[in-house]
């Protein structure tokens, strides 16, 4: 991204710019509490700053290279818009083929004690997540637990907080498991097979606070449903379809430098040619349009409003300056470890505050030269890093409106000591475990 000189930074109107980001992230912050959703404010602030960095533009003589970095944000933005329906266009149609609440019901029949669904749920998030992404897997495995234990208070708690650590854990070592992750994929800082270096210290992160609320967990053993849950028709081909198209994306990035978003696209013609198909047998069960209707068009529109006020910043300069100050040291921000590592931990710890998506984008924007396992440490500390608060994640805020009463910022704040094992522990493997990547 092409900057300002660094001397607009001391312009009144730089400084404008920044404190309206300031405010508005202010807002996204009090979203649950203003009743106020978080795309509003930041999708307001977007215009307005890029406004302030235009007029800063035109004194400088530099309107060429400030429709460059307007352009490269909205090229940025438009590949992480049309992924992301993609994907959740396929989860509703998953939704809408009951395929979820099948899933469901064969957990809760399977007459296993609350530990077990404990230890089931969390593994099952994380293994999920780096395919259908956190904020689905943790409102898939929040409803399975209440579903199971509606009556469990106590065990509904330990278990939202185990599918919070768990979903974000395993949507690290995924390009599909989070924002932050198809973000650093998308830029060709880490390759698709380079992530699974993640599995293990990825691993540590959800077992170690796992442990630690087993012994607090309830002995009991809930009842079992009767209720059938009978699958749409074509719900199978739905599932093998999704499948198909993730690795259509893979392997038009790998092997001819592709955006991984047109494979992506091609997969949503799959599940459209399928739905004709049902169709003229009669079959036809679920609309795509309809299924893409229903996509979290909040989050979509914040990602905007994100994407370019970071953008615009980054034209400004705040983002070299930053980068100057953290990421370009010969030796750790406090001398205690490898060059850029101490950088990397901390933005982790700034994301159970702040969003890690405005934070990894900054990252991508300033673009440091990092090693592969650096980029890689950044990519799990982003991820991780959320779980620390119930408020530091998309899952946990999802959780929080799914069990109000009984999964709370306290009640996740209780256990945070342990989750904060959990992040040290990954990050220390990490280090051991790819070492040659570092």
């Amino acid at each position: 991204m092409i900057t300002l000189p660094l001397t607009a930074l001391k312009s009144p109107f730089a400084i404008l710019a920044l404190l309206l980001f300031c405010i508005a992230y202010i807002f996204v912050i009090l979203e649950e509490s203003l009743n106020l959703k978080k795309s509003k404010p930041v999708v307001a602030a977007a215009t307005l700053i890029w406004a302030l960095t235009a007029y800063l533009a035109q004194q400088q003589g530099m309107e060429e290279a400030f429709k460059q970095s307007l352009n490269h944000c909205f090229l940025d933005y438009s590949e992480i818009l049309l992924f992301l329906v993609v994907a959740m266009t396929y989860i509703h149609v998953m939704e809408d083929c009951y395929i979820f609440d099948a899933l469901s019901g064969y957990l809760v029949n399977l007459g296993l004690s609350l530990r077990q669904v404990f230890w089931l749920t969390g593994f099952l998030a994380f293994l999920i997540s780096p395919l259908a992404d956190n904020l689905t897997t943790a409102l898939l495995m929040g409803s399975v637990v209440l579903a199971i234990a509606p009556k469990e208070p106590r065990f509904i708690g330990l278990a939202c907080i185990n599918i919070v650590v768990a979903a974000n854990a395993g949507g690290a070592f995924s390009p599909f498991g989070d924002i932050t992750t198809l973000m650093v994929w998308q830029k060709g800082k880490v390759s698709f097979g380079e992530f699974f270096n993640l599995v293990l210290p990825a691993l540590c992160n959800f077992l170690i606070p796992a442990f630690c609320m087993h012994s607090a967990l309830p002995k009991t053993k809930p009842q079992a449903r009767t209720r059938k849950i009978i699958l749409k028709p074509g719900s199978k081909r739905v599932i093998g379809l999704f499948v198909a198209t993730l690795a259509t994306s893979i392997i038009l990035h790998h092997c001819l430098a592709l955006p991984p978003v047109l494979g992506m696209m091609l997969g949503l013609s799959y599940l459209q040619f399928l739905n004709y198909f049902l169709k003229s047998q009669g079959q036809g069960s679920w609309n795509v349009f309809q299924a893409m209707q229903k996509c979290d068009w909040d989050t979509l529109l914040y990602f905007y409003g994100v994407i370019l006020c970071i953008g615009a910043l980054g034209t400004l300069g705040y983002l070299q300056y930053l980068s100057n100050h953290l990421y370009s040291l010969e030796t750790g921000l406090f001398g205690l470890f490898k060059v850029h590592t101490e950088a990397n931990i901390l933005l982790g710890l700034f994301s159970a505050i702040l969003d890690n998506i405005p934070l990894m984008f900054a990252l991508l924007t300033m673009s440091p030269e990092m090693s592969t396992g650096q980029w890689l440490l950044a990519t799990l500390t982003a991820g991780v890093g959320g779980s620390l608060l119930s408020l530091g994640s998309a899952a946990g805020v999802a959780l929080m409106g799914l069990a109000p009463q009984h999964y709370t910022f306290k009640s996740h704040l209780k256990w945070s000591w342990a989750i904060l094992l959990g992040y040290g522990a990954s990050i220390w493997l990490h280090c051991w475990w790819n070492s040659n990547l570092c």
